[in-house]
């Protein structure tokens, strides 16, 4: 049942662009018949699988509402109403007042939901933690992951042409551009100070504009650092002290539906956060000045 409800929701984060997609059609996505589908899903939901989309595109709508100019009746058009009366209706009694009274609030976006799957801005959906995943599993999963990845790593080396092996015991002369194009101090450091943010604003369903984070001072990035910095370890924490490693995001908007975890996100940070640091570091080296930043020494006990 609870397979069958995580393929509905992927189906679904699919095809929010698609407001007048049926149940029936919906049904026909997850290979069930619609009496199935509202049998199955509705079990596992606790809600009505129609009942729930509504509640999505509503979320959504209301998101919208908060942060763009697009007019109301346009919002209603993407949210599946076919009139500005019949959403202003509905918007009306789920959220208590009128979508143009509403966008000058400052209330939440989220209904409540016997589920707790939710819109998650800018396009996907967000669904909670199924099982408890605590720190102590977590690290090691860190672990595990690393380990992997060194397999992987032997692997692809060891497929390579005999006649070219030599090759592996060449010096390293590769361009730091595979994963930020003509990195500098500068924009690495705003990458790295931006990244918490982008993604405590993320858990907290606040839009960010990446855009921001060009021709940053370093005065501007240490404050940026300063503020967000704590609230991103606020929120790691909050999810250690809840076990909810395993709360799951479905992306879509790259194209096709991409799911996540909070744990996935939280390495995803460390592990390409720890490239852009050692080149940071060994830039700052280059020019003079020594930074440490091995987790040896900051994880050290205290004399």
């Amino acid at each position: 049942m609870e397979d069958a409800f995580g393929r509905f929701v992927e189906v679904l984060a699919g095809c929010l662009d698609e407001p007048g997609v049926s149940g029936d059609e919906l049904a026909a996505r997850l290979h069930l018949s619609r009496s199935q589908f509202d049998r199955v899903v509705g079990a596992a939901a606790g809600e009505a699988p129609d009942r729930l989309r509504r509640r999505v595109l509503l979320e959504r709508a209301a998101f919208k509402l908060r942060t763009t100019g697009t007019g109301v009746l346009d919002v209603a058009v993407e949210a599946g109403y076919s009139s500005h009366e019949a959403f202003t209706r509905a918007f009306g009694r789920a959220f208590g007042t009128a979508p143009a009274v509403w966008r000058g609030s400052a209330a939440g976006f989220l209904l409540a939901a016997p589920n707790d799957v939710h819109f998650y801005p800018p396009g996907g959906l967000r669904l909670p933690a199924r099982r408890q995943v605590r720190s102590m599993n977590f690290v090691p999963g860190l672990i595990e992951h690393h380990v992997a990845v060194v397999g992987r790593l032997l692997d692809a080396a060891a497929q390579r042409d005999p006649a070219l092996e030599a090759q592996l015991d060449k010096p390293i002369e590769l361009s730091v551009l595979s994963i930020d194009v003509d990195p500098t101090v500068r924009s690495l450091l705003a990458r790295l100070v931006g990244q918490l943010e982008m993604w405590t604003c993320a858990m907290a369903n606040e839009p960010y504009d990446v855009t921001q984070e060009r021709e940053r001072t370093l005065e501007e990035l240490r404050e940026q650092l300063d503020r967000v910095g704590p609230a991103f370890v606020a929120t790691v924490r909050r999810i250690d002290a809840e076990d909810r490693f395993d709360e799951t995001f479905v992306d879509v908007t790259g194209g096709d539906p991409y799911v996540f975890t909070a744990a996935g996100m939280i390495a995803h940070i460390l592990t390409y956060a720890a490239y852009r640091r050692t080149l940071v570091v060994g830039a700052l080296a280059a020019l003079g000045a020594d930074v440490e930043d091995d987790p040896l020494a900051w994880f050290n006990p205290s004399p």
